[in-house]
């Protein structure tokens, strides 16, 4: 295999201008997609046009190699996994062509992302009608091959009722232009397909439910001549086993001009489903349907009365009429709860808790772990009630829990199950199972997939749905395209069995230094948690969302949280990536994670990539010399406190261009960053020993020594407010930096110095006041989970407050100073993910200043901007929401950042522009602490 590998890998970068990589890290990337399932390939390719194409398709025929296609990779059958070849579109083939307005046309590469072709088609006033959850991830290419819906679909099909004509390559390398008709087909494929039709006529016209969502097999009816022999509509849904797909052109539809949603509360999912197919004929463009166990606990509220909902979407020419049709169907319904939202904002909103179900699903009430597999069978409409008890029933009968959701007025249902993969005999009781399941969704007439695809996960099981004969003729179809069988072998036709290529092979347990409570405290468990819906490949900026900045800054599946946790699995498998803990290829994936924590709340189902970070980076340097910035950045608390008696001197050093340059070489921070300046006098001498009080400020180390400004803005907040101050006398660090390098053995001994320290403030029962952000989450997050067995930890961690949060609870009558001016500026990435910034919103209100800060993260992110090699990241980072909108700010807007790199950040990016803490703002308006303010 090695040699094959070589030979393979020599051949193609002759032959292709793109890219091409064998290394172990792109294998490791493509192992999975977004299934049960996991197939090691012999390297990636990523060609640059359909010439390419063409090429790596000679260079694998004449190696007797298959070729699997390949786009977003979030395909749940385990189609887009293989072990040749794969064809990643995704980094070049991936533009829109032309959007031609007067035929309602565009013309696309396999690998644009679906939001990217509503972006382009949005100026003319159309888009593409299909519109799965991943939309913001998921291409072109691979909804074609998975024949892929979305929640409009009751207003605009799937994809293949909007694919005009698709320009393809077979893997024997014949180029085909598929439409109506047979005149783009070579002569051997016209005269096959012409074949097939003319002896199997009575079978292709009996043969197959009529469902609006059969996406199961080949659609061998969309052949018939009373269906205008439509090509296209037949290979759309093949999975990548028929022909490559190098261009298609696709049909564009034009959306209402204004929306409006109903949500409609049932007292269970049965109801919900009972009820979604006497919507249709009111017109709705949307009718989907989730329960309780799927909503997040703080998005319950916002929800009507009920344990099972429908949202109902309707357009209009105006908002009026949207909202009175969204209005006409509510009345419709047969409904214990309803809600109409006409706002744009709060639509999308409502629209994610619904996106995320995915996600979400993947992790039952309790903590268990649940399953794609049966992820999207369909029934008629009208018997999805009927089918959702019978299917709770059969779940009750096997020992097993899910949590359906989807499509409730096509009747296709989403569910992930909390199967034993993990062990032999839960493999077993699965087969098991899946055979029972598929009897019971024909029984029901209905289809086993209804959206993703039939891949691995369900292929074995086609005979049950069309019985052998048309299994026989799917396979003839098959053979017509493909006869060396090279394109993604094993789906849909000659399967593998269900059970095979699990990605849940049994590994043996690591020792960690985190606890990972929501994991059983199992590493392994803990990476599981990345299914591959990849939200994290998400391009499309704006909103308060963190996740990921790095991808989106450097395009590349390793720099996303689904890369770098592909990488961690396979780290764990040992079979790619070979060297443990030692791996270069996981340190180099991870080395361009900012520890933003976005991930954390972004994610579906929560990864904690900062935290998988710290942990690698623990183990991976054990041991061994660690880069300089580890120690100095990592230490800086320490060199801090040794610097902050000579801050004068060392302040005027730092300006002394050649020693800075050194000291800056030394310590392996980046040239570019100007060191920042000491504080004269930091914020702890400045409290000295006053009295004791009722809540405790906690000095963290970035302002007691560098910003001491927050601090005394702080006490002048909270005593106007009428809460008495106290600071601990002794140093307290809540080991944020060594945290954040991985020295976790050093940052354990600081966490348990520090709630030696706090002792008598949690016996006592003190509110501990945080004012940065990042510290106050590690506080709150770091702190419990590194020192799960003690007692102190987790107090500590519900005694922290956010400045805001400690206004809110601890004063509730206070009212802040009026300001009164538009802001400016940035929600600390940390704050965002870990603390939630509610309380900052509703303070800001309060005190009269108005608008949103940007979402995203600053790209300092603590030592990440100053370590060495960095600096361009960080930069692309501010650029993706935070400089803009800096840019485009009111006039007179109050820049707010309460976090000190989002501070320093944009300090040293503009030059001119100088943020500050919410709470100097709110003393300032108080009347200010002393002159500094």
């Amino acid at each position: 295999m090695a040699d094959l590998a070589a030979a393979l890998h020599a051949a193609l970068r002759a032959a292709v201008r793109g890219t091409v990589d064998f290394s172990a890290s792109a294998r490791a990337l493509t192992t999975m997609d977004a299934s049960n399932y996991r197939r090691v390939p012999l390297g990636v390719v990523s060609p640059r046009d359909a010439d390419d194409v063409a090429a790596v398709l000679a260079v694998c025929r004449e190696h007797g190699v298959p070729v699997v296609a390949r786009g977003g990779g979030t395909s749940i059958a385990g189609q887009a996994t293989g072990e040749g070849v794969v064809l990643d579109f995704t980094r070049h083939m991936n533009a829109v062509v032309d959007v031609d307005r007067e035929a309602r046309t565009a013309v696309v590469q396999p690998g644009v992302v679906l939001d990217e072709l509503r972006a382009a088609a949005r100026p003319y006033g159309l888009t593409f009608g299909p519109d799965p959850s991943t939309h913001g991830r998921c291409t072109l290419g691979g909804m074609i091959g998975n024949n892929a819906c979305g929640a409009h679909s009751v207003a605009w099909g799937t994809t293949a009722d909007n694919v005009h004509t698709l320009d393809v390559l077979t893997y024997g390398g014949e180029p085909a232009r598929l439409g109506r008709g047979l005149d783009g087909l070579p002569d051997r494929l016209a005269h096959g397909v012409r074949a097939l039709v003319g002896e199997e006529l009575a079978a292709l016209r009996t043969g197959f439910p009529e469902l609006p969502r059969r996406i199961s097999g080949y659609a061998l009816d969309a052949l018939l001549p009373e269906r205008g022999t439509d090509v296209a509509r037949a290979f759309t849904g093949s999975e990548g086993t028929l022909g490559v797909l190098t261009q298609a052109t696709v049909h564009l539809v034009e959306p209402p001009a204004a929306h409006a949603l109903a949500v409609l509360g049932y007292p269970d999912e049965s109801a919900a489903a009972d009820a979604a197919h006497l919507l249709l004929p009111h017109g709705p463009l949307t009718v989907e349907g989730m329960a309780a166990d799927l909503v997040p606990g703080d998005r319950a509220g916002d929800l009507p009365k009920g344990t099972a909902w429908l949202f109902v979407e309707a357009g209009g020419g105006t908002a009026a009429e949207a909202a009175a049709r969204a209005e006409a169907l509510s009345g419709a319904a047969a409904a214990c709860g309803r809600l109409v939202v006409t706002d744009a904002a709060a639509q999308r909103a409502l629209w994610a808790v619904r996106e995320d179900a995915a996600g979400t699903a993947t992790r039952l009430p309790g903590g268990g772990e649940a399953w794609p597999g049966w992820e999207d069978c369909a029934v008629p409409p009208a018997r999805l009630g009927a089918y959702l008890r019978a299917f709770r029933a059969l779940l009750t009968e096997h020992g097993l829990r899910g949590a359906p959701f989807g499509h409730f007025g096509e009747g296709c249902v989403h569910v992930r199950i909390d199967v034993d993969l993990l062990t032999a005999d839960g493999v077993r009781r699965y087969r098991e199972f899946s055979y029972a399941m598929a009897e019971l969704v024909v029984a029901h007439g209905g289809s086993l997939s209804g959206e993703h695809g039939d891949g691995q996960a369900r292929a074995e099981l086609l005979p049950r749905m069309y019985g052998e004969e048309m299994v026989r003729l799917f396979a003839r179809f098959k053979d017509l395209w493909d006869p060396a069988g090279g394109l993604n072998p094993g789906m849909l036709v000659r399967p593998y069995r269900l059970d095979e290529n699990l990605r849940f092979a049994v590994r043996k347990p690591v020792d960690v230094e985190f606890g990972y409570p929501g994991d059983g405290g199992d590493f392994r468990a803990a990476v599981r948690r990345c299914v591959g819906v990849a939200k994290c490949r998400e391009t499309v900026t704006g909103g308060a969302g963190v996740m990921c900045p790095s991808y989106r800054v450097t395009r590349d599946e390793r720099h996303s949280t689904r890369g770098r946790a592909r990488l961690l699995h396979e780290m764990l498998a040992g079979e790619v990536v070979r060297d443990g803990w030692r791996s270069e290829e996981v340190r180099e994936a991870l080395d361009l994670c900012l520890s933003c924590k976005g991930c954390r709340s972004d994610c579906p189902v929560g990864v904690d990539m900062a935290t998988y970070k710290a942990e690698f980076l623990h183990h991976h340097y054990a041991g061994r010399v660690r880069p300089a910035a580890h120690y100095v950045l990592g230490g800086l608390p320490v060199w801090l406190r040794a610097a902050s008696g000579a801050a004068p001197l060392l302040n005027r050093l730092a300006g002394v261009g050649p020693l800075a340059a050194f000291g800056k070489r030394a310590a392996g921070v980046t040239p570019e960053r100007a060191i920042p300046e000491l504080a004269r006098e930091p914020f702890v001498r400045w409290w000295g020993e006053r009295g004791e009080g009722d809540v405790v400020l906690w000095p963290d180390t970035f302002t007691n020594y560098l910003s001491p400004q927050v601090g005394r803005a702080a006490v002048t907040v909270l005593e106007a407010a009428g809460l008495r101050v106290t600071v601990p006398r002794a140093p307290v660090c809540c080991g944020l930096t060594w945290v954040s390098t991985g020295r976790l053995t050093r940052a354990r001994t600081v966490m348990r110095r520090t709630l030696d320290t706090m002792e008598p403030a949690l016996a006592a029962g003190l509110p501990v006041i945080g004012l940065e952000p990042s510290c106050t989450a590690a506080l709150r997050s770091d702190l419990p989970e590194l020192l799960p067995a003690d007692p102190r930890a987790h107090q500590l961690a519900s005694s922290v407050r956010t400045f805001a949060e400690a206004l809110e609870q601890l004063a509730p009558d206070w009212r802040p100073p009026r300001i009164d001016r538009p802001v400016a500026g940035q929600t600390h990435c940390h704050q965002h993910a870990v603390l939630g910034d509610a309380a900052d919103r509703r303070l800001r209100q309060a005190a009269g200043l108005t608008g949103n800060l940007s979402g995203g993260c600053c790209g300092l992110a603590g030592n990440f901007g100053f370590e060495r090699g960095h600096y361009a990241v960080s930069v692309a980072c501010a650029e993706e929401q935070l400089l803009p909108a800096l840019r485009d700010r009111r006039a007179g807007a109050e820049i707010l950042a309460d976090g000190y790199s989002c501070r320093t950040q944009i300090a040293q990016l503009t030059g001119d522009l100088r943020a500050r803490h919410l709470a100097e703002v709110l003393a300032e308006g108080l009347g200010g602490a002393d002159g500094e303010l």
